[in-house]
């Protein structure tokens, strides 16, 4: 009973909290004034196409195709969880930026894209999926990488995130805002629960707590979302929780990031944690590109509503300013010399006292891992695999599944395979596999033929995809 107590003061506190920074929120908007002008809205409908992810998903997408004879460059738009590219379509008039072409996905499991609704194979197939995305709009409209802004929401804007550090791309500038680094989940320990749940019976889907009011003051945009056919109200277990570690991660290295970043936070959000995202818009971007990376307050989680006009007002002319500047590119050369990662390098390599918390935790972790390898060796099944294993490591390639004598061998057996050295391992495999597929394209023959002992042959379709100069 008291901590039932202690948490019901915790919520009461909470709720407190931010009704106040909302108050505050809309009385800063009633005293800022609206700069941005009335909308143009735009004579060319929009339309509908469709491109094939790496594993050969499809997966739909609306654009508008640029007013101008003499088009800068495209806009990219990401939606928010549970929703899909026709939410963002009102920025294409909002934005007011007719030399662009603007284009808006349906993420996989979302929308009219196809894949199960709510789901995907994992966090990083759709991070690829954004790569996949933006080659295709490069390609089939001749839009220079260069030439591209993005501008993501919540989950979408730790997928754009997670791609921009992941795959560096050369990109005009990106826009960031209320990104979903950290839900807010109400109950009490719930990720903990989540997990626990989900290492003990599997694969399950979390219906959405969200509501429309949570989203934005705008009744308009409330009746529009809670009348929408195509929201998915469940999502993945498996994503929510990769959700928070990318998140985690990406803030955590946020200076890898090297495009130019804008990050607009909203003052009072019911459905993320605002205040992690505060290293990102410390950190994120290359402050040699002189771009400004100022948070600007939206009314609430959604952009919609009088205060919202008002971000997507300095949105707008964040992405002008970036395209009114020359292209730079970052160079890397010496940062193995200098750089953060140097700095990071050098505080790690320097000794700790013997008798530090930080030296006991990595000496007890030595004599874990050397336990658990013997351990792995003495609960192998048989004495050949056990040879194989202790002299041939690249076992862990072919047979990544977990085996033993035993549960507990099992259990040993799987802590061992799922260590962050050897997934690494792992994924390298398939993209050195991925990349000699791409490279047989260019070779006279009539098909691909690439096959893994642990992943399924893939077709020269999946292999026609990439170039060479992907990363």
């Amino acid at each position: 009973m008291p901590l039932i107590a202690g948490l019901l003061v915790l919520t009461i506190a909470n709720r407190v909290r931010g009704g106040l920074a909302e108050a505050r929120a809309q009385d800063i908007a009633a005293a800022a004034p609206i700069t941005l002008t009335a909308p143009q809205p735009r004579c060319v409908r929009s339309k509908n196409g469709s491109f094939r992810t790496a594993d050969g998903t499809e997966l739909f997408y609306r654009f508008w195709p640029a007013q101008s004879a003499t088009p800068q460059g495209a806009v990219v738009l990401f939606h928010r969880g549970h929703e899909h590219g026709g939410r963002m379509a009102h920025l294409a008039d909002e934005l007011d930026l007719p030399d662009f072409a603007i284009f808006a996905w349906d993420a996989r499991g979302h929308g009219r894209s196809r894949g199960e609704v709510g789901n995907s194979a994992s966090l990083a197939t759709s991070v690829r999926d954004v790569q996949d995305f933006v080659d295709h709009i490069a390609a089939t409209y001749e839009i220079a990488t260069e030439d591209i802004a993005i501008v993501a929401q919540s989950v979408g804007a730790v997928l754009v995130a997670a791609w921009a550090h992941d795959y560096a791309p050369r990109i005009r500038c990106l826009v960031l805002a209320s990104p979903a680094f950290k839900v807010k989940l109400y109950v009490p320990f719930a990720r903990s629960l989540l997990k626990l749940r989900y290492a003990l019976f599997g694969h399950f889907f979390v219906n959405s707590y969200v509501k429309a009011r949570f989203l934005t003051h705008d009744p308009e945009r409330v009746a529009s979302y809670e009348a929408d056919p195509l929201i998915t109200r469940p999502i993945a277990v498996n994503i929510l929780l990769q959700l928070y570690e990318a998140g985690a991660r990406i803030v955590a290295d946020a200076r890898a990031i090297v495009v130019p970043t804008q990050l607009l936070i909203s003052g009072a959000d019911w459905v993320v944690d605002t205040d992690c995202a505060a290293p990102l818009l410390r950190a994120a971007g290359h402050p040699d590109q002189g771009a400004p990376r100022a948070a600007r307050l939206l009314p609430r989680h959604a952009w919609a509503s009088r205060t919202g006009r008002l971000a997507i007002g300095k949105a707008r002319a964040f992405i002008l300013a970036r395209f009114a500047e020359a292209p730079e590119t970052v160079s890397l050369l010496d940062a193995d010399r200098m750089s953060y990662t140097r700095d990071e390098a050098d505080a790690l390599a320097s000794p700790l006292s013997p008798w530090s918390w930080r030296a006991l935790y990595w000496a007890a972790t030595a004599v874990g891992d050397a336990g658990r390898r013997d351990a792995v060796l003495r609960y192998r099944t048989r004495p050949q695999d056990r040879l194989r294993l202790r002299f041939d490591p690249r076992l862990r390639l072919s047979q990544p599944t977990a085996r033993g004598r035993g549960a507990l061998g099992r259990l040993i057996d799987k802590a061992y395979l799922e260590s962050i050295g050897w997934r690494g391992i792992r994924q390298r495999k398939l993209h050195v596999e991925e990349l000699v597929c791409t490279a047989m394209q260019h070779l006279p023959i009539a098909a691909c033929r690439c096959t893994s002992s642990t992943s399924p042959p893939v077709t020269a379709a999946m292999c026609s995809r990439r170039s060479p100069a992907a990363p």
